[in-house]
C-alpha cells in the first residue's frame, strides 16, 4: 500500500468544490478502474487543525484498492477555521458529489462518505445533515478509528496516555469548538447526538490498541439501537491506531489491510457477505 505504481493515485486530479458560503475547497480525485464504481467523499485525519502531509492517505489508498473513486476533500481547518465550518464543507461536498457523479464515477455509482480520527466525526457529522436535509442520498458511512466524544475520557483513551487536557486530541477538540455551547449540538459531537435513526447503513473500523475504541463502541450499539444497520471491524493487531493516518508518507498496516479492503469491497459493492456483524 506504500507505492504508487496505479497511475489513478500517482496523478489525481485537482478539483475545487464549491461550499455553501460561496468560498471553494480543494480536494484530489482518484478514478475507480471500473465505471459506475463507488464514489466515496474522503475526510482526512489531524485532530481539526492539521492535513497530511505530500503523498496518498493511507484511507485513500485502501478506499481506491477496494474499487472505490475516491475525492479526498482539504477541508477547513481549525482554529481558523472553528465549528460548524468543516463540517458543512463536508455536507457540501457530498452534494457536489451526488451533482457530479456522472463526470467523476458513473451515473449509477452510489455515494458513500468515509474519514478517519477527526474526518470520521466529521463524515458522521455529514451523514446526519444529509439525513436533516433531505440529502444527498447516502448509500453508507465508513467510519475509521472517529472521535466522536468531546470529554477525551475514555479507558480506551487514558490507555493511550490521552486526556481532556494537554493532548493533541484534547486540543485539537478545543481549537474546533472554542465556545462551550458548541459541544452541544449534534454536527459537531455526533456521538452525543439525540436521534440517530435514519442514517445510512455504517461500517465502523477500531482495532484493541485504538484510543477511540470506546467511543466507537458506543457509537455502533446507539446506532444499532435505533434501527440502522452496522458492520464494526475489530482490526487485528498491531495495528497502532491512530497513527497510520498520520505518518508521512501514510501507511497502512499490512497486519489488516487486507482484512480492511474485503471488507470494505463487500460494503461499497453491495456484495452478499457471510462475515459477522461484530
Amino acid at each position: 500500500m506504500s507505492g504508487t505504481a496505479d497511475p489513478l493515485l500517482a496523478d489525481p486530479e485537482p478539483l475545487s468544490i464549491p461550499i455553501d458560503d460561496g468560498t471553494e475547497c480543494a480536494a484530489w480525485l482518484y478514478r475507480a478502474v471500473e465505471a459506475n464504481a463507488p464514489l466515496v467523499l474522503h475526510l482526512h485525519a489531524g485532530a481539526f487543525v492539521s492535513a497530511p502531509s505530500e503523498g496518498v492517505p493511507c484511507i485513500v489508498r485502501l478506499l481506491h484498492s477496494a474499487g472505490a473513486a475516491v475525492v479526498s476533500l482539504q477541508y477547513p481547518l481549525a482554529p481558523e477555521h472553528p465549528f460548524p465550518r468543516a463540517a458543512e464543507a463536508a455536507h457540501a461536498a457530498l452534494t457536489c458529489l451526488h451533482k457530479r457523479r456522472r463526470a467523476w464515477a458513473g451515473v449509477a455509482s452510489r455515494i458513500f462518505v468515509a474519514g478517519e480520527e477527526a474526518g470520521g466525526n466529521l463524515a458522521a457529522a455529514a451523514s446526519l445533515m444529509a439525513r436533516d436535509r433531505v440529502g444527498p442520498p447516502l448509500a453508507g458511512q465508513i467510519l475509521f478509528s472517529p472521535m466522536l466524544d468531546v470529554c477525551v475520557a475514555t479507558a480506551s483513551l487514558r490507555r493511550a496516555q490521552a486526556g481532556p487536557v494537554g493532548c493533541r486530541w484534547a486540543d485539537g477538540w478545543h481549537d474546533y469548538l472554542p465556545h462551550a455551547n458548541d459541544a452541544l449540538h449534534p454536527y459537531a459531537t455526533p456521538g452525543a447526538a439525540a436521534r440517530l435513526a435514519g442514517l445510512p447503513p455504517t461500517l465502523l473500523f477500531s482495532a484493541t490498541d485504538d484510543p477511540f475504541r470506546d467511543e466507537a463502541t458506543a457509537y455502533a450499539s446507539r446506532l444499532r439501537g435505533e434501527g440502522v444497520p452496522v458492520v464494526r471491524l475489530m482490526l487485528p493487531p498491531p495495528t497502532h491506531f491512530p497513527t497510520p493516518f498520520m505518518e508521512a508518507p501514510p501507511q497502512c498496516d499490512p497486519a489488516w489491510v487486507a482484512v480492511a479492503r474485503e471488507r470494505l469491497r463487500f460494503f461499497m459493492h453491495g456484495l452478499p457477505t457471510e462475515h459477522p456483524k461484530n
